[in-house]
């Protein structure tokens, strides 16, 4: 393939006429509408809810302790590629035991109160982050984004969002963790969930497990600060290949898509598998309180130190593997559906 002289530079030149470029295209980038940040996000979320919710259901039971019994009773190993291995057998068991025992209904369990949950955190959490890190970069960046307006902007919007959805996830965790196999079940319905939490327990109640939520800020935090470096990697590749005069083809939009997946999943894997504690710690201050209504967490770092004593370090991993095949793919969709809602909208 023969080439112009003219584009082909060394390789500081290049990337020198790549800055200049990227800053053109931050100044003249079509600022999408505030509104399209919170459909898209929206949108995104109820799809990845969708397709992940049975892998939802099992993290939710072996994060509590109403399943920590069965969980402590096989033997097995505890540590290594073994444990992950079984692990992700436990998943699988869990999942055909769900079905089984309880009916396939069952593996969506939650599955309302999560989308009720889902689509407004979503849509709040990429409308505070979209709108968010424009504002700041505007302000106090000169116009120009970076990491430190993507860790603003990120830690900002998960506060709003922890504070405006923990009522909606309280409610999704009890009704996973409601038994019914033998068992008759506490809750009827999401409305019913509610409005014994509160008689029982309080409005406060309803806010339970909030001090976790916002530990866990950290965690979209790095995730969002993560995918955008991958993000900027993949335009940085872009824009090289148009200095030195190529042309996209299919292949490279297919590798610029899959860098975006492959960036999204990775960043949440990272993120995850970093802050996965406040997760359990989340679901326990959530779960309801035992038959005499005495909770048995009552604190951040009570549930932590009760955690800890009573079954270790790997009790606070518990559905680690879980989690993980959940929201790893779980980010792929979510983003995924997210930039390409966003190029047709936005």
């Amino acid at each position: 393939m023969s080439q112009n002289p003219e584009a082909i530079s060394p390789k500081r030149d290049v990337l020198d006429k790549v800055n200049q470029n990227q800053n053109k295209e931050d100044v003249n980038r079509r600022v999408p509408s505030p509104s399209s940040h919170f459909i898209a996000g929206g949108v995104a979320g109820m799809l990845g809810a969708i397709a992940t919710a049975p892998l939802d259901v099992v993290k939710t039971r072996l994060q509590s302790d109403f399943y920590k019994d069965r969980v402590l009773k096989q033997s097995g190993p505890k540590h290594g590629v073994r444990a992950i291995y079984r692990q992700f057998v436990d998943t699988c068991l869990i999942l055909n035991n769900v079905r089984l025992q309880e009916g396939a209904r069952a593996l969506f369990r939650g599955l309302g109160p999560n989308l009720v949950g889902t689509i407004p955190a979503r849509s709040i959490n990429f409308f505070s982050y979209g709108n968010g890190k424009r504002i700041i970069a505007d302000h106090f960046n000169n116009g120009k984004e970076s990491s430190q307006v993507h860790l603003v902007s990120a830690a900002i919007a998960g506060v709003i969002t922890s504070a405006a959805t923990n009522p909606i996830w309280l409610v999704k965790t009890r009704l996973q963790l409601d038994k019914r196999s033998g068992q008759t079940a506490r809750y009827k319905s999401s409305v019913d969930c509610i409005i014994k939490t509160m008689k029982v327990e309080g409005i406060s109640g309803l806010y339970k497990g909030l001090s976790a939520s916002l530990l866990g800020v950290g965690e979209s935090t790095l995730q969002w600060v993560v995918y955008e470096k991958f993000k900027h990697t993949v335009a940085l590749r872009q824009l090289q290949r148009r200095e030195l005069g190529y042309k996209d083809t299919l292949y490279d939009k297919f590798l610029d898509w899959s860098g975006k997946l492959g960036g999204a999943g990775l960043a949440k894997f990272i993120a995850a598998a970093i802050a996965y504690p406040h997760e359990v710690v989340r679901t326990r201050l959530r779960q309801s309180p035992s038959t005499n209504g005495i909770p048995k967490y009552n604190g951040l770092l009570q549930c932590f130190y009760l955690v800890w004593k009573e079954q270790g370090v790997a009790g606070l991993y518990g559905g680690l593997t879980a989690h993980l095949l959940r929201v790893v793919p779980n980010a792929c969709i979510l983003f995924g559906s997210y930039e390409v809602i966003m190029h047709f909208i936005g």
